[in-house]
């Protein structure tokens, strides 16, 4: 789908707060609120907007303990990979999944209440996922920037 200065406006205005009426992004991109509604349900048939959500604060619910989860698995063939994915997801402590190149297979993102709960989640649960080799974790001691904001700015240049 190719986006216009138009369409970026308003996905910038979504990301910034999903629960804006379409009359207040309308306002925002000058445009009247019909077509706005049409453009922010193409945006949401074409997959630009996978889906609105409300952020909530890890601390302020009591998910005190992020961890940066590096995974190898012993093999990487057509059954290991689909396997270990749909299990690994399937697991509420883990907030992100990537598979990567490099040194380990996957990054997860876990968060937990405490170290121990993600000691637990660790023992009882991930290394027991078969063909798992190795597992590395560091813990986050501070999140200096944590936003789900893509930076539409550079995506802007080409647009037209």
């Amino acid at each position: 789908m190719n986006l216009d200065r138009t369409d970026l406006r308003i996905l910038s205005a979504l990301q910034k707060d999903a629960s804006l009426s379409t009359a207040d992004i309308a306002s925002r991109v000058g445009l009247s609120q019909s077509p706005c509604w049409r453009r922010i349900s193409l945006l949401e048939a074409d997959g630009v907007i996978r889906k609105r959500v409300a952020l909530l604060s890890r601390d302020k619910v009591g998910l005190d303990v992020l961890v940066f989860t590096h995974v190898k698995l012993a093999s990487h063939g057509w059954q290991s990979l689909p396997k270990f994915k749909q299990k690994v997801v399937s697991y509420p402590e883990v907030v992100q999944c990537f598979m990567v190149i490099g040194d380990f297979d996957f990054i997860l993102l876990v968060a937990t209440r405490t170290i121990n709960d993600y000691n637990e989640f660790i023992q009882k649960r991930l290394s027991q996922v078969p063909g798992v080799q190795a597992i590395e974790s560091r813990i986050v001691l501070e999140e200096t920037k944590n936003t789900t904001e893509l930076p539409l700015e550079l995506v802007g240049a080409r647009a037209e």
